[in-house]
């Protein structure tokens, strides 16, 4: 297998290109695409064969769940459960942006995304085509990381042919991502006003903390 490479423009995505992507994804397919730090691997979470193919491409292991992007705030909801102000809070500030939210997975979502940790972990991101695909297909996308174990995250569509072109059928070009940090990881799981930060990026820890200050 050769990945194809399709350009799509990182601001105003194409409709039509969006489009061939969805059937891609509606079809089980991988496809790579920019996010708002590392290039990630898209498929539809609710395809468990897809799903178990990320997990075969990036030799992961099963007990780490996939994080997952949606078009927009309200889309959560039907993803979680027991959301609560402390959610609120964060969507507000910091979305659409590179803040991963990790929350209660809601009955809808399949066990093996949540690597049957019951909990899932959401971002409304920034990048235009991850949310124009997200809106086309009409449920979320998986967004980890476009990389091989032990291999560093791709910026740029090049670095992702070059560590993956022979395993998935699909790259979205769309230019170099916007940063070359990981998302800051936040967990709201406890329930309550616990919430703990589980990966510091691009979103300093002080200032989660100063949104949640009640």
């Amino acid at each position: 297998m050769t990945a194809e490479t399709l350009c799509i423009h990182p601001n105003e995505p194409e409709p039509n290109l969006i489009a061939y992507v969805v059937k891609s994804l509606a079809a089980g397919n991988v496809a790579a695409l920019p996010t708002d730090t590392f290039y990630g691997l898209a498929v539809d979470p609710v395809n468990l064969r897809a799903v178990d193919r990320i997990y075969e491409i990036k030799t992961r292991a099963r007990h780490k769940p996939l994080s997952l992007l949606i078009s927009e705030t309200a889309q959560a909801y039907g993803l979680a459960r027991d959301i609560d102000t402390a959610f609120d809070r964060l969507a507000e500030r910091f979305w659409p942006g590179p803040l991963t939210i990790v929350v209660k997975a809601g009955a809808r979502l399949p066990l093996r995304v949540t690597a049957n940790t019951g909990n899932v972990a959401l971002r409304v991101p920034e990048a235009a085509i991850a949310r124009a695909v997200v809106a086309g297909l009409g449920v979320p996308i998986t967004a980890t990381s476009a990389n091989l174990r032990g291999m560093p995250e791709c910026t740029d569509a090049q670095f992702v042919r070059a560590q993956l072109g022979d395993q998935i059928p699909l790259i979205i070009d769309g230019g170099p991502t916007a940063r070359s940090v990981p998302t800051t990881i936040v967990d709201l799981s406890g329930g309550g006003s616990s919430w703990m930060i589980l990966r510091e990026g691009a979103i300093p820890t002080h200032e989660i903390a100063l949104t949640l200050q009640h």
